[in-house]
């Protein structure tokens, strides 16, 4: 194809100033762009609208009360050392310890054998390494009274036994207390299966989470689809019911002791959520 119009090439080539655009022609650009953006989000705006999600979000907590079926007990038992003036030197207190520690370990053995003779299997006792450590003499305050604060040194073991017969307990204590022991915390009740336990209370937090979303998803005229998150807002915790109940005093007619035990709670949570069929 050939034009009728000459073109100077050399103008043409050497013209490379850059040429300003009209206000009017810049004006009419910028317009149509911001047109065409609004244009566009216009038309996504349905489309992201479709795909939100439409859900329903539950939030459930169960808790069960099991009666125990194990026990723990914790005792400890000690021996002292003659005391003297702090600060001073006694050349026979090493030989004070060691005849301590023989009087402690003679009586963590006949506790051991006092124990299994109540019917304890060795596997569920257990006793506690030594442990040495000063013991000051309290001393009644006298006002003006200067003298010099006193120190023995105490020696201890302790004994720590598992029961999974509860019904054991009474002659157990009265083993226990029969041997001496020198102190005893009580009695800590639990479960020997704390797995199952747990698991039971989170199937049971999630059956009601499963039954609110059927009832808010009836009420409203809705059908529930797939489960689409799961979560644990509650994990399984123990809340021991720390009971243990003595009889006022053992009458006339020579009636034992009682000790009872309560029931453990153990509590869950659960978050779910399900899709809405449309």
């Amino acid at each position: 194809m050939f034009l009728d119009t000459p073109i100077d090439l050399r103008h043409a080539l050497c013209d490379s100033s850059p040429r300003k655009a009209h206000p009017q022609t810049l004006g009419r650009t910028l317009g149509l762009g911001v047109a065409a953006v609004l244009a566009t989000l216009t038309l996504a705006t349905p489309a992201l609208a479709d795909k939100t999600p439409h859900q329903i979000h539950v939030q459930a907590n169960a808790k069960i009360d099991i009666a125990p079926d194990q026990a723990t007990l914790n005792a400890t038992l000690w021996e002292r050392t003659p005391a003297q003036v702090q600060g001073e030197e006694s050349s026979g207190d090493s030989d004070a310890i060691k005849k301590a520690r023989e009087r402690l370990e003679s009586r963590t053995g006949e506790l051991i054998r006092t124990l299994e003779n109540a019917g304890i299997d060795s596997r569920n006792i257990r006793a506690g390494s030594l442990s040495v450590r000063p013991d000051f003499v309290q001393t009644a305050n006298r006002g003006d009274d200067n003298t010099p604060p006193k120190v023995r040194t105490q020696v201890e073991r302790s004994v720590s036994l598992t029961l999974d017969e509860l019904d054991r307990l009474p002659r157990v204590l009265d083993a226990l207390t029969s041997a001496g022991v020198d102190s005893l915390d009580g009695v800590s009740y639990g479960l020997k299966d704390s797995d199952a336990a747990d698991d039971r209370a989170l199937k049971q937090a999630l059956e009601r989470a499963r039954q609110k979303a059927e009832m808010m998803a009836d009420t409203l005229g809705v059908d529930l689809g797939d489960v689409v998150t799961i979560e644990e807002t509650t994990a399984p915790r123990y809340q021991p019911q720390m009971v243990m109940m003595r009889a006022a005093e053992a009458d006339s007619s020579g009636s034992a002791a009682e000790y009872r035990s309560g029931e453990i709670s153990i509590d869950a949570g659960v978050s779910v959520s399900w899709e809405i069929d449309d």
